[in-house]
């Protein structure tokens, strides 16, 4: 079974999240990478949103004793909301080099796609027909009944890593293009999302596995 299948598996077990892991690249000539200070950058214009995703992303760099800085702490609130230069951007770099930053994480939506999914079973009919009357009362209103389909949206987004490293070439770590349908629930597509994220690095060894707590005595004993 391949990793992307293993983490799809995963997540079909564990929930019914609308998130899933399409695709992914990293880099061959990296086998394992340690963070030591990490700039997470989530770019949309839902400032909440970003807020709480950024956050979620710290916490678990944090809870593996890497230094994480949200965006919104470190850079003004319209970075990414204006365009920038490519001077602007090296300034940026060099800034956080300065500052102890080695890794950018950097998530954002590349694209928007609406789907139409059919209903199956709609009216109750079997599935074979065998007379022309029962194939088009079944499929009759297909066009004006809106219980016959459901329309919704897939966010095709990427999260990205990159090395920052002032003694090394600036370069591209890993990418992976995940995919969020009908992201009505914010908070719990966050938590899916970030999730994934983690799962997906620590089984390519791009962040460590949250260290086991010791259990005193008398804990075990309980």
């Amino acid at each position: 079974m391949t990793f992307l299948k293993q983490i799809g598996l995963c997540f079909l077990i564990t929930s019914c999240s609308n998130v899933e892991l399409v695709d992914y690249w990293k880099n061959p000539d990296i086998d394992s990478y340690s963070p030591t200070k990490v700039l997470v950058v989530g770019i949309t214009s839902n400032i909440e949103a970003r807020q709480k995703f950024e956050g979620q992303l710290k916490e678990e760099y944090e809870s593996r004793g890497i230094e994480a800085v949200m965006s919104l702490e470190f850079l003004k609130s319209s970075f990414t909301t204006e365009k920038k230069t490519e001077d602007e951007l090296i300034a940026l770099e060099t800034n956080l080099i300065e500052n102890g930053f080695n890794t950018i994480l950097l998530t954002k939506v590349i694209g928007v796609e609406d789907k139409i999914e059919y209903k199956k079973n709609y009216d109750g009919f079997d599935s074979t027909y065998v007379k022309f009357k029962e194939d088009y009362l079944k499929y009759q209103d297909a066009f004006y009944n809106p219980d016959y389909y459901k329309e919704y949206t897939i966010y095709h987004t990427e999260t990205s890593m990159y090395c920052i490293c002032p003694t090394n070439s600036r370069e591209l770590i890993w990418k992976g293009y995940i995919d969020i349908t009908d992201p009505n629930l914010v908070n719990e597509i966050i938590n899916d999302y970030v999730r994934l994220v983690v799962v997906v690095l620590e089984e390519l060894q791009l962040i460590n596995q949250v260290p086991l707590q010791p259990i005193s005595n008398l804990e075990a004993i309980k």
